[in-house]
């Protein structure tokens, strides 16, 4: 059954937690759609685990439709999200929304995301009255490291989890359909859940918001470096991955690769003719 925001809210209601993950490519779409995954996020994300950028900043809207593309194209039930990249929905709502559209028009997402509270509530209300869902993301924004001073847990003084909060109702008035809260105390973030009756999702929130989402990379041991306090290794693909290609250049290097199971046979008589043809 295809995921929708009826059904991710209905989920919220009932008291069933959402999945969402990652994903950039119609392969492991499939995959993700075929294990039954809520919703998938194609996040900006992408510019870090596979452009190798230092931040979120540089990905453009070129980038975010290609992959949502690719994604939509593998996934059939799941609720596809994508990400708007920095500056296409800052600089006014008229970009916004004609982004926004974008994404969905020519990406096939079901919805949009996007960073911020009181200060994109102009956009997010535009946005949703051109009938596009939004889900928007509180907390550790990535697309505001450079104001951070890096990736920060948000929310820890009386002051900000207040704004927080207050930035929750906020974007749950303008329309949104639901939020990813990043990078907060787990006891914030289970105040703003009881407070929405739209879902929360979380990502380094604990486990009282109404959903996870995971960035697939960490979850299945396939990130080079540092990996977040919150990202628990689900299987090592990474090192069974170095484990088949080293195979691969090994058995290449010694001949053993292709071995007759794997090659295409033919007739000794038509072998024997080409032969003595070209003696």
């Amino acid at each position: 059954m295809k995921n929708t925001v009826s059904t991710l809210l209905k989920q919220k209601q009932s008291g069933e937690k959402i999945t969402m993950l990652t994903a950039y490519d119609y392969t492991t779409a499939r995959i993700m759609d075929e294990c039954g995954v809520n919703s998938i996020l194609v996040g900006d994300s992408l510019g870090m685990v596979m452009l190798g950028y230092e931040n979120t900043l540089p990905v453009t809207m070129e980038d975010m439709i290609h992959h949502t593309r690719a994604v939509a194209r593998g996934a059939n039930n799941a609720f596809i999200v994508a990400d708007m990249p920095f500056m296409s929905y800052q600089a006014s709502v008229r970009e916004a929304v004609l982004n926004a559209g974008r994404l969905i028009k020519e990406g096939g997402a079901n919805a949009v995301k996007l960073e911020g509270g009181a200060e994109v509530c102009e956009q997010i209300r535009a946005i949703v009255n051109a009938s596009i869902p939004v889900v928007a993301h509180l907390g550790l924004t990535p697309q505001s490291v450079n104001v951070f001073g890096g990736f920060k847990v948000q929310g820890k003084s009386a002051d900000k989890a207040k704004k927080l909060i207050d930035d929750a109702l906020m974007i749950q008035e303008a329309g949104a359909c639901a939020v990813t809260l990043e990078g907060i105390p787990a006891k914030l973030a289970e105040i703003i859940t009881a407070k929405l009756f739209i879902p929360t999702i979380g990502i380094g929130a604990g486990n009282g918001c109404d959903g996870q989402v995971l960035v697939y990379q960490d979850m299945l041991g396939l990130t080079v470096g540092h990996t977040p306090k919150f990202a628990k290794r689900f299987a090592d693909i990474g090192e069974l991955m170095r484990k088949g290609i080293t195979d691969y250049i090994s058995e290449v290097k010694n001949g053993t690769f292709p071995s007759e199971e794997h090659t295409y046979s033919i007739d000794e008589d038509v072998i024997n003719e080409i032969v003595k043809e070209y003696e």
